[in-house]
């Protein structure tokens, strides 16, 4: 059966025909490891190997070459300011770049085996491929496609007609500068540098006919795919990022020194999306694989999730996603364990069929979508028992969800188990079900399953079809049953929304169990997906105090979001948005109490700013305020009804509460601060804001103020003086 590959050079499906017979040339762009690759990266990773498994079941022998990039690219200027990530990694953790990159470089080769990642057979290193690169550079200037500027090689990007095919970029449209460089000594912008002049206090530098210098970014990818895999090679991969400028400029410097074509078939994964956004740390979205674990979710349920979109098109990763693909995965394994233990014949003359299916999905630009559900429909015939599991663990070499080894490992259960589990099945069979019915019991709660069947009854290890670690665990808001509309139960419901900050969250919550009196109070303490041990501190101090009644979201879902939770987990009378940042020092019960059996007072709070055109604040004395800050404000849970839950898109938590408290307003309600409240705390700093780099923190706050504008901006009439005022930041 042919294979057919979606070629980024031409733009089309191509059958796949390779430079030698039976041998195929794969090259995939590997890590930069000054730190640990997310679970994006692994999606890209994943690709080359699904390519890789599909070469050796259609019958070819597959050499892969992955390169690790642990050269710092940066010049010194940019290196200082940050930007060279490789030597501020190894700055910030007080090590040699190359200390750096063994230590991530081993995290990559773990998270890779972890999703069943074959090894690739060779895995260089940019360090090691210095004089190769040299080499080039210098084959390059003999070819007049490159020119020295003061020890410093670039390309001439002008002298190579071909250059823009992959990207389909023109080049009188590029851009100058690649990865952040900006060079004023280029004799044109859109040309790159091969090789870079080492300028004082450089760590990372190798002697060049040009003096001591660093190599380029694009340039090394080229010297270790001619080292090793030749000058020509059949299949090149990587993310749909590196297409421009990375891949594009290794056309050029390879075929540029050789004169010949570089990669036949270039291969490209799309984007990774998370919740809808793309990746990033300062979305708090960039997950790692050990994020997924300590939540309790298989590494190779992430294989499977990505096996449920083509490579080509864009996966949105969401935990309720995730969480589906573990379950997927477990009763294939239970699938594959009920076929092992039932044993039997194989139908050999009816497999064709089921096999033919596979294929096509296959040899159609690796559809492992089609794949999978091909795999399925085979494990729903009417093949016999031994068939499907022949045929399963022959889809799964391609496939490579490490099914033979799970089943292997599910076939040692302990001598312990095994008498129990053989004591019960004796006294079931006798009719003493009560006690047949404990032994279960204690199997199952040892991690072992039970099944009774027609056949007989049959302990394993237990499967992963439930990925949650701990109770009361929630992937978004629309889990949360909604308390809103239960009987008051409490006087107040104390809201707090824990990420990362358990020293904080501590003492918010001993100072309000302190001062709350003989009141009838419950602290709703969410962790919003915190992974430094804080998820672990509400757990304690759920344990510790009866007031606090926790929930966790397996992963940060924004502000807006993570105060819902607590919103609908909520059933006191009287709810309390608390910051993090406030410590309770005295009772603000009773004022708030007071403030709110006013039927016209809608919020009321500690902090709060007034404004005369919606577009500039300032901080304002009170009482009546035309916001209340989030710091502390407080209302009555029935007003929800009204005014309805915070607004989802702001997932940092600046300007929310002007959204919110204009909401009261239009419905006629007054917003008030009285100063005994904030009299009665202690303002420490504000962590969030502090802690986030002044260019991020203006960038989400004017995101969130011009989502404020956009619904009140023209809104003037809910003030209560419209005139011009001081925007006030903190």
């Amino acid at each position: 059966m042919e294979l057919r590959l979606y070629n980024t050079l031409t733009r089309t499906k191509e059958t796949f025909r390779s430079i030698e017979p039976g041998k195929v040339r794969l090259y995939t762009c590997g890590p930069t490891v000054y730190r640990f690759i997310h679970i994006g990266n692994l999606r890209s990773f994943m690709l080359a190997d699904w390519i890789r498994r599909t070469l050796i079941h259609f019958g070819y022998e597959v050499k892969h070459v992955k390169n690790i990039t642990d050269v710092g690219h940066m010049r010194q200027e940019l290196l200082d300011r940050g930007e060279d990530k490789m030597i501020a990694a190894a700055r910030k953790e007080g090590k040699t770049p190359l200390e750096i990159a063994a230590f991530y470089t081993q995290a990559f080769m773990d998270d890779e085996a972890k999703v069943n990642i074959l090894p690739a057979h060779v895995f260089p290193r940019a360090t090691d491929h210095v004089p190769e690169m040299i080499n080039i550079t210098q084959r390059l200037i003999a070819n007049r496609l490159a020119y020295e500027v003061d020890g410093t090689i670039y390309f001439d990007v002008s002298a190579f007609p071909n250059y823009g095919r992959l990207s389909r970029n023109e080049l009188e449209g590029l851009l100058g500068g690649v990865r952040g460089e900006v060079a004023t000594d280029k004799q044109a912008a859109e040309d790159f540098a091969l090789w870079k002049a080492a300028e004082p206090g450089r760590v990372m530098k190798w002697d060049s006919p040009w003096g001591e210098g660093f190599p380029g970014w694009h340039i090394e990818c080229s010297a270790m795919s001619i080292k090793h895999l030749g000058e020509q090679i059949d299949i090149h991969t990587g993310g749909v990022d590196l297409i421009f400028p990375h891949h594009e400029d290794e056309i050029a410097q390879s075929e540029g020194a050789t004169g010949r074509s570089f990669v036949n078939y270039w291969v490209h994964g799309q984007h990774l999306l998370v919740d809808g956004l793309k990746m990033a740390k300062s979305t708090r979205n960039d997950y790692r694989l050990i994020d997924l674990m300590t939540r309790g979710y298989d590494p190779i349920a992430l294989r499977y999730l990505y096996a449920t979109a083509h490579y080509r098109t864009r996966l949105n990763f969401t935990f309720d996603a995730l969480r589906g693909a573990q379950r997927g995965l477990g009763r294939l394994r239970e699938r594959l364990l009920e076929y092992d233990r039932l044993g039997g014949e194989r139908d050999e003359w009816a497999e064709a069929e089921h096999v033919s299916n596979f294929d096509v999905a296959l040899a159609d630009d690796v559809n492992l979508p089609v794949a999978l559900a091909s795999t399925w429909a085979m494990l729903r015939s009417n093949l016999s028992a031994a068939s499907k599991k022949h045929l399963l663990l022959k889809f799964e070499e391609v496939l490579g969800f490490g099914l033979q080894d799970w089943l292997d490992a599910q076939r040692e259960v302990p001598q312990g188990i095994a008498t129990r589990f053989s004591a019960r099945n004796l006294i079931r069979k006798n009719g003493v079900y009560g006690s047949s019915d404990m032994l279960r019991e204690s199997v199952e709660v040892e991690g072992y399953r039970v099944h009774d069947t027609p056949d007989g009854s049959w302990v394993h290890p237990r499967g992963t079809l439930d990925p949650i670690i701990r109770p009361n665990v929630v992937t978004n808001v629309r889990e949360v049953k909604s308390l809103l509309h239960e009987p008051d139960a409490y006087e107040f419901s104390i809201n707090l929304l824990a990420w990362d900050d358990a020293d904080e969250i501590e003492r918010a919550v001993n100072s309000l169990v302190a001062h709350k009196g003989d009141r009838s109070i419950e602290i709703v303490l969410i962790d919003n997906g915190s992974s430094d041990g804080t998820a672990e501190v509400v757990e304690r101090l759920a344990r510790e105090h009866p007031d606090v009644h926790p929930l966790w979201i397996d992963h940060w879902v924004g502000e807006g979001a993570g105060r819902n939770v607590g919103l609908l987990h909520s059933q006191g009378r009287i709810v309390i948005v608390l910051g993090n940042h406030i410590e309770v020092a005295g009772d603000i019960f009773t004022p708030i109490k007071q403030a709110l059996s006013d039927p016209e007072v809608g919020l009321v709070g500690g902090w709060g700013v007034r404004s005369g055109d919606l577009r500039d604040f300032e901080s304002a004395p009170g009482p009546e305020v035309d916001a209340v800050e989030a710091y502390l404000l407080a209302f009555r849970r029935a007003e929800i009804d009204r005014v309805g839950l915070f607004d989802e898109k702001f997932r940092f938590y600046r300007h929310i509460d002007l959204e919110f408290s204009l909401r009261f307003s239009d419905r006629g309600m007054k917003n008030i601060v009285l100063p005994e409240i904030k009299a009665r705390t202690i303002e420490h700093e504000h962590r969030l804001w502090y802690h986030t780099s002044p260019d991020e923190r203006e960038r989400k706050s004017k995101r969130n103020f011009y989502r404020f504008l956009h619904r009140w901006g023209d809104r003037r009439d809910l003030l209560i003086e419209p005139a011009m005022g001081h925007y006030h930041e903190e």
